[in-house]
């Protein structure tokens, strides 16, 4: 099963008692904000959870499956996810039970 934003906001109206518009609001802008940071390359990190990082990844030589052509894949960035060492240890333990 895959959490969605919808999930997200119906956490936040059960826990926290906030109105459907403003928790929707909430996550927009706080998705906004993330996507931001990461668009001007810096990392996101939240403590307990994790770090987003932008990393840049070099021009390589790839290969069409289709028509077994070699490509050059041009240049890009992109965010990868560390696990910080809390969040590794609770999905170790819940792995455990």
């Amino acid at each position: 099963m895959t959490l969605t934003k919808e999930d997200i906001i119906g956490d936040i109206l059960v826990n926290t008692g906030l109105d459907k518009v403003t928790a929707s609001e909430g996550i927009e802008t706080f998705i906004q904000i993330i996507k931001s940071n990461l668009a001007q390359g810096e990392d996101v990190g939240f403590s307990g959870f994790g770090k987003f990082n932008v990393r840049e990844k070099r021009a390589r030589r790839g290969c069409n499956p289709k028509t077994g052509e070699e490509v050059i894949i041009a240049p890009r960035r992109v965010v990868t996810f560390s696990l910080s060492n809390v969040l590794r240890a609770e999905l170790v333990d819940s792995e455990e039970k």
